[in-house]
Protein backbone atom coordinates (compact mmCIF):
# COMPACT_ATOMS: atom_id res chain seq x y z
CA UNK A 1 0.00 0.00 0.00
CA UNK A 2 0.94 3.52 -1.11
CA UNK A 3 1.25 6.45 1.22
CA UNK A 4 -1.11 7.89 -1.12
CA UNK A 5 -4.01 5.15 0.30
CA UNK A 6 -3.20 5.85 3.90
CA UNK A 7 -5.87 7.06 5.91
CA UNK A 8 -5.50 8.03 9.70
CA UNK A 9 -3.56 5.82 12.14
CA UNK A 10 -2.55 4.99 14.91
CA UNK A 11 0.36 4.63 17.06
CA UNK A 12 1.23 1.40 18.26
CA UNK A 13 2.01 -0.18 21.63
CA UNK A 14 2.22 -3.25 22.69
CA UNK A 15 -0.57 -3.70 25.08
CA UNK A 16 -2.67 -3.53 21.54
CA UNK A 17 -1.46 -5.72 19.08
CA UNK A 18 -3.98 -7.91 19.60
CA UNK A 19 -6.59 -5.87 18.88
CA UNK A 20 -4.50 -3.82 16.25
CA UNK A 21 -3.80 -7.22 14.38
CA UNK A 22 -7.88 -7.85 14.13
CA UNK A 23 -8.77 -4.39 13.59
CA UNK A 24 -10.17 -2.92 10.32
CA UNK A 25 -11.29 0.24 8.86
CA UNK A 26 -10.81 2.43 5.91
CA UNK A 27 -7.28 3.43 5.60
CA UNK A 28 -6.02 2.05 8.94
CA UNK A 29 -2.36 2.34 9.67
CA UNK A 30 -0.04 1.74 12.18
CA UNK A 31 3.45 3.82 13.04
CA UNK A 32 6.33 2.39 15.75
CA UNK A 33 9.25 3.85 16.73
CA UNK A 34 12.11 1.27 14.90
CA UNK A 35 14.43 1.20 18.05
CA UNK A 36 12.42 -1.04 19.87
CA UNK A 37 12.20 -3.27 17.01
CA UNK A 38 15.92 -3.43 15.62
CA UNK A 39 16.63 -6.95 16.74
CA UNK A 40 17.18 -10.20 14.75
CA UNK A 41 14.00 -11.73 16.80
CA UNK A 42 12.28 -12.33 19.58
CA UNK A 43 7.70 -11.80 20.60
CA UNK A 44 7.86 -8.40 19.87
CA UNK A 45 9.17 -8.88 16.26
CA UNK A 46 7.36 -11.41 15.59
CA UNK A 47 3.95 -9.24 16.53
CA UNK A 48 5.54 -6.51 14.33
CA UNK A 49 5.46 -8.42 11.12
CA UNK A 50 2.05 -9.87 12.23
CA UNK A 51 0.57 -6.70 11.95
CA UNK A 52 2.25 -5.93 8.92
CA UNK A 53 0.96 -8.60 6.99
CA UNK A 54 -2.36 -6.97 7.56
CA UNK A 55 -2.15 -3.37 7.51
CA UNK A 56 0.79 -0.66 6.73
CA UNK A 57 3.55 0.17 8.90
CA UNK A 58 5.35 3.29 9.26
CA UNK A 59 9.00 3.44 11.15
CA UNK A 60 8.86 6.74 13.03
CA UNK A 61 12.84 7.13 14.77
CA UNK A 62 13.34 8.71 17.42
CA UNK A 63 17.53 8.14 18.21
CA UNK A 64 19.18 9.13 14.55
CA UNK A 65 20.64 12.65 16.39
CA UNK A 66 20.69 14.35 12.93
CA UNK A 67 20.84 17.67 14.08
CA UNK A 68 23.89 16.44 16.16
CA UNK A 69 27.74 17.50 15.56
CA UNK A 70 28.01 14.11 14.48
CA UNK A 71 27.49 11.98 11.69
CA UNK A 72 24.65 9.07 12.54
CA UNK A 73 26.27 6.29 13.62
CA UNK A 74 26.61 3.97 10.96
CA UNK A 75 25.84 0.90 13.04
CA UNK A 76 22.50 2.30 14.20
CA UNK A 77 21.76 2.80 10.39
CA UNK A 78 22.70 -0.24 9.73
CA UNK A 79 20.06 -2.11 12.18
CA UNK A 80 17.18 0.54 11.27
CA UNK A 81 17.51 -0.46 7.09
CA UNK A 82 17.60 -3.87 8.10
CA UNK A 83 14.35 -3.68 9.65
CA UNK A 84 13.17 -1.33 6.59
CA UNK A 85 13.85 -4.60 4.15
CA UNK A 86 12.63 -6.69 6.73
CA UNK A 87 9.33 -4.36 7.50
CA UNK A 88 8.69 -2.68 3.89
CA UNK A 89 7.59 0.19 5.91
CA UNK A 90 5.14 2.67 3.47
CA UNK A 91 6.81 5.58 5.21
CA UNK A 92 10.46 6.57 7.56
CA UNK A 93 10.67 9.68 9.30
CA UNK A 94 12.95 11.21 12.00
CA UNK A 95 12.84 14.21 14.05
CA UNK A 96 14.87 17.85 13.46
CA UNK A 97 16.70 17.25 16.79
CA UNK A 98 20.00 16.28 18.32
CA UNK A 99 20.21 13.64 21.33
CA UNK A 100 23.83 12.15 21.57
CA UNK A 101 27.16 13.62 22.84
CA UNK A 102 30.34 12.29 22.80
CA UNK A 103 29.38 8.94 22.74
CA UNK A 104 26.25 9.36 24.45
CA UNK A 105 22.49 9.27 24.37
CA UNK A 106 20.22 11.75 25.98
CA UNK A 107 16.81 11.04 26.95
CA UNK A 108 15.48 14.22 24.39
CA UNK A 109 14.97 15.75 21.62
CA UNK A 110 17.31 18.81 22.07
CA UNK A 111 16.70 22.21 19.68
CA UNK A 112 19.84 23.47 17.73
CA UNK A 113 20.06 26.96 15.96
CA UNK A 114 19.53 27.25 12.77
CA UNK A 115 22.59 28.65 10.85
CA UNK A 116 23.60 27.71 7.84
CA UNK A 117 26.54 25.55 9.23
CA UNK A 118 23.91 23.22 10.53
CA UNK A 119 21.98 23.04 7.41
CA UNK A 120 24.76 22.14 5.53
CA UNK A 121 25.58 19.48 8.60
CA UNK A 122 22.00 18.44 9.13
CA UNK A 123 21.96 17.98 5.24
CA UNK A 124 24.61 16.12 5.00
CA UNK A 125 22.70 13.70 7.93
CA UNK A 126 19.91 13.45 6.25
CA UNK A 127 21.56 12.31 2.87
CA UNK A 128 23.88 9.43 5.15
CA UNK A 129 20.47 8.01 6.39
CA UNK A 130 18.33 7.80 3.21
CA UNK A 131 21.49 6.53 1.06
CA UNK A 132 21.63 3.52 3.82
CA UNK A 133 17.77 3.04 3.35
CA UNK A 134 17.56 3.73 0.06
CA UNK A 135 14.68 5.96 0.17
CA UNK A 136 13.50 9.60 1.20
CA UNK A 137 12.47 10.36 5.05
CA UNK A 138 10.15 12.38 6.72
CA UNK A 139 11.48 15.05 8.77
CA UNK A 140 9.46 16.62 11.48
CA UNK A 141 9.29 20.21 12.82
CA UNK A 142 9.91 20.34 16.44
CA UNK A 143 8.33 21.63 19.74
CA UNK A 144 10.52 25.13 20.60
CA UNK A 145 10.11 25.87 24.84
CA UNK A 146 11.98 28.92 24.63
CA UNK A 147 13.35 31.31 22.31
CA UNK A 148 17.55 31.65 22.14
CA UNK A 149 19.84 33.73 19.98
CA UNK A 150 21.89 32.50 17.16
CA UNK A 151 19.30 31.23 14.76
CA UNK A 152 19.73 32.90 11.46
CA UNK A 153 17.44 31.21 9.35
CA UNK A 154 13.75 31.21 9.48
CA UNK A 155 11.61 27.50 10.81
CA UNK A 156 9.95 27.44 7.50
CA UNK A 157 12.58 28.28 5.57
CA UNK A 158 15.06 26.10 6.98
CA UNK A 159 13.07 23.37 6.33
CA UNK A 160 12.48 23.96 2.98
CA UNK A 161 15.71 24.48 1.86
CA UNK A 162 16.23 21.09 3.79
CA UNK A 163 14.25 19.22 1.77
CA UNK A 164 15.06 21.41 -1.88
CA UNK A 165 18.76 19.78 -1.37
CA UNK A 166 18.27 16.23 0.04
CA UNK A 167 15.02 15.70 -1.40
CA UNK A 168 13.54 14.24 1.91
CA UNK A 169 10.00 15.11 2.67
CA UNK A 170 8.44 16.82 5.93
CA UNK A 171 6.40 15.44 8.75
CA UNK A 172 3.82 18.46 9.94
CA UNK A 173 3.47 17.96 13.78
CA UNK A 174 0.22 19.69 14.12
CA UNK A 175 0.37 19.44 18.12
CA UNK A 176 4.13 20.82 17.60
CA UNK A 177 3.02 24.00 15.98
CA UNK A 178 0.43 24.41 18.53
CA UNK A 179 2.80 24.15 21.60
CA UNK A 180 5.62 26.24 20.22
CA UNK A 181 2.88 29.39 19.14
CA UNK A 182 2.07 29.47 22.52
CA UNK A 183 5.46 29.30 24.32
CA UNK A 184 6.98 31.55 21.58
CA UNK A 185 4.27 33.99 21.22
CA UNK A 186 3.14 33.63 17.87
CA UNK A 187 0.29 33.02 15.69
CA UNK A 188 0.18 28.92 15.12
CA UNK A 189 -2.00 29.87 11.94
CA UNK A 190 -0.02 32.07 10.30
CA UNK A 191 2.56 29.84 10.68
CA UNK A 192 0.54 26.75 9.35
CA UNK A 193 -0.72 29.18 6.47
CA UNK A 194 2.81 29.31 5.44
CA UNK A 195 4.06 25.69 5.71
CA UNK A 196 4.69 24.31 2.16
CA UNK A 197 2.10 21.86 1.69
CA UNK A 198 3.78 19.72 -1.24
CA UNK A 199 6.72 18.25 0.26
CA UNK A 200 4.33 17.04 3.30
CA UNK A 201 4.32 13.22 3.42
CA UNK A 202 2.66 12.93 6.64
CA UNK A 203 0.91 14.56 9.36
CA UNK A 204 1.43 13.69 13.45
CA UNK A 205 -1.71 15.02 15.82
CA UNK A 206 -1.46 14.54 19.67
CA UNK A 207 -2.23 15.85 23.09
CA UNK A 208 -0.32 18.74 25.22
CA UNK A 209 -0.11 19.31 28.91
CA UNK A 210 0.35 22.34 31.13
CA UNK A 211 3.81 22.73 33.01
CA UNK A 212 3.03 21.80 36.59
CA UNK A 213 4.55 25.34 37.39
CA UNK A 214 3.85 27.30 34.82
CA UNK A 215 0.69 26.62 33.90
CA UNK A 216 -0.26 27.60 30.23
CA UNK A 217 2.58 29.31 29.71
CA UNK A 218 4.40 26.72 28.83
CA UNK A 219 2.46 24.20 26.91
CA UNK A 220 4.90 20.64 27.25
CA UNK A 221 4.16 18.26 24.07
CA UNK A 222 3.69 15.01 26.47
CA UNK A 223 1.64 12.75 24.09
CA UNK A 224 -0.55 12.08 26.92
CA UNK A 225 -4.14 13.49 26.32
CA UNK A 226 -6.17 13.65 23.69
CA UNK A 227 -5.84 15.81 20.50
CA UNK A 228 -6.78 19.31 21.85
CA UNK A 229 -10.22 21.45 20.49
CA UNK A 230 -7.33 24.10 19.35
CA UNK A 231 -4.96 21.64 16.82
CA UNK A 232 -7.33 19.95 15.86
CA UNK A 233 -9.24 23.41 14.58
CA UNK A 234 -5.70 23.79 13.01
CA UNK A 235 -5.32 20.71 11.56
CA UNK A 236 -8.87 21.09 9.60
CA UNK A 237 -7.54 24.42 8.45
CA UNK A 238 -4.36 22.88 7.02
CA UNK A 239 -6.43 19.78 5.23
CA UNK A 240 -8.96 22.41 3.90
CA UNK A 241 -5.78 24.50 2.33
CA UNK A 242 -3.39 21.90 1.19
CA UNK A 243 -5.78 18.75 0.86
CA UNK A 244 -5.34 15.52 2.91
CA UNK A 245 -2.10 13.89 4.29
CA UNK A 246 -1.56 10.21 5.93
CA UNK A 247 -2.08 11.05 9.86
CA UNK A 248 -1.23 9.85 12.76
CA UNK A 249 -2.37 10.13 16.20
CA UNK A 250 0.32 9.66 18.99
CA UNK A 251 -0.43 9.08 22.32
CA UNK A 252 2.60 8.05 24.58
CA UNK A 253 1.52 8.16 27.71
CA UNK A 254 -1.83 7.59 29.75
CA UNK A 255 -2.69 5.44 26.87
CA UNK A 256 -6.13 4.38 27.00
CA UNK A 257 -8.46 1.83 25.11
CA UNK A 258 -7.93 1.00 21.81
CA UNK A 259 -11.65 2.14 21.05
CA UNK A 260 -11.10 5.07 22.44
CA UNK A 261 -7.81 5.86 20.22
CA UNK A 262 -9.64 4.39 17.42
CA UNK A 263 -12.83 6.89 18.04
CA UNK A 264 -10.33 9.68 17.89
CA UNK A 265 -8.44 8.02 14.56
CA UNK A 266 -12.01 8.33 13.24
CA UNK A 267 -12.15 11.76 13.64
CA UNK A 268 -9.06 12.55 11.81
CA UNK A 269 -9.90 9.61 8.97
CA UNK A 270 -13.16 12.03 8.78
CA UNK A 271 -11.80 14.60 8.37
CA UNK A 272 -9.51 14.23 5.51
CA UNK A 273 -12.77 13.72 3.27
CA UNK A 274 -12.88 17.57 2.31
CA UNK A 275 -13.93 19.17 -0.98
CA UNK A 276 -11.01 19.96 -3.45
CA UNK A 277 -8.57 21.91 -1.84
CA UNK A 278 -7.37 25.76 -3.10
CA UNK A 279 -3.49 24.56 -4.12
CA UNK A 280 -4.84 21.17 -6.19
CA UNK A 281 -7.55 23.10 -7.65
CA UNK A 282 -4.88 25.66 -9.05
CA UNK A 283 -2.75 22.85 -9.95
Amino acid sequence: MTSQALGAGLGLKPEHFDAALSARADGLWFEVHPENYMVAGGPRLAWLEAVRRHHPVSLHGVSLSLAGETKPDAAQLRRLAALARRIEPTLVSEHLAWSTWRGGYLPDLLPFARTTEALHRIAAHVGRTQDALARPIAIENPSHYLRFDGHAWDEIDFLTELVRRTGCTLLLDINNVHVSACNLGYSAEDWLDRFPAAPVSEIHLAGHSQDPTLGAALLIDSHDAPVATEVWRLYRRFVERAGPRPTLIERDGQVPAFDELMRERATAHAAMATPVHAEEAAA
